[in-house]
């Protein structure tokens, strides 16, 4: 019985994990509570290292047609200079120097960052602060689009991917704040933010693979892991196809209730 129960509360770690990763409410922050409240410490990295793969696999899948055109067209205009792929090589360059800084703070400042904040305090305090960032965009309606991204927004959007390695702090909340509030368009805004997602998990990833095969859990919790990488890749794909469809109708103010309600709620009686 005791079995069952390990493998019900690891499948509802990888769908909860799963679901708020492509949504504006920080996965990391509600894996942490979930923990909390199953009486759970899953020891190093390589329980996150998984999960995270399995969100990026559903990435992966969904713009798997944007990622084949950007490649195609931007070895094109590498190799031969055609200008009618000139717009993609730029968008690529500047996916590039998006994960700059989160890649440099994350590389240099990791254990730092999660040392200093840590805990539900943390948690509860950053979801209040998603909160506000969404509120305060609900309405904003860009007009620019792929082409008309700029280096400036590119850094921008970067340095706003970089805090959210705070925990508590929503990657994709923080960059799709920044990115309408620079003047993006809904759908732009939404797919740099997630083609962003790909180079800076691909790098935690090699930085971080150590700590899976490492992992004091994996031989006795081979099982669990397993069942959580199937549940956060089916939860990560539903969620970040739902959410599309959310951005395309401008209904970010509800997720702004949700992190002010949650935020409060952690504080209030967890905290």
């Amino acid at each position: 019985m005791d079995e069952v129960w390990l493998l019900v509360k690891f499948a509802l770690l990888g769908l909860l994990q799963g679901f708020t990763e492509p949504i504006p409410v920080s996965s990391s922050g509600h894996v942490v509570i979930a923990q909390t409240l199953f009486g759970m410490e899953i020891q190093g990295l390589g329980f996150e290292v998984l999960v995270n793969f399995a969100s990026l696999l559903a990435v992966l899948l969904i713009y798997r047609a944007d990622l084949i055109r950007l490649t195609r067209n931007g070895w094109s205009y590498a190799l031969h200079r055609d200008e009618a792929s000139k717009a993609d090589f730029r968008f690529i360059v500047y996916l590039v120097i998006a994960t700059i800084p989160a890649g440099l703070i994350g590389f240099l400042f990791s254990d730092v960052i999660s040392d200093t904040f840590k805990g539900l305090t943390t948690i509860g305090v950053t979801l209040l602060i998603t909160g506000a960032a969404l509120w305060l965009i609900r309405n904003m309606r860009g007009k620019k689009n792929d082409a008309e991204l700029k280096l400036r927004d590119a850094f921008i959007i970067g340095l706003a991917q970089a805090i959210a390695l705070i925990p508590g702090i929503s990657r994709s909340g923080a960059t799709i704040v920044a990115a309408m509030g620079l003047g993006l368009k809904q759908s732009t805004a939404l797919r740099f933010s997630f083609l962003m997602f790909i180079p800076v998990s691909i790098g935690g990833m090699i930085l971080e693979g150590a700590d899976l095969i490492r992992d004091p859990e994996l031989s006795t919790l081979a099982l669990p892991y397993a069942v959580s990488f199937i549940c956060s890749l089916f939860a990560s794909y539903c969620a970040l196809r739902w959410f599309m469809g959310i951005m395309e109708r401008g209904n970010l103010k509800y997720f702004s209730y949700y992190c002010f309600a949650a935020g409060a709620a952690i504080l209030l009686f967890l905290a």
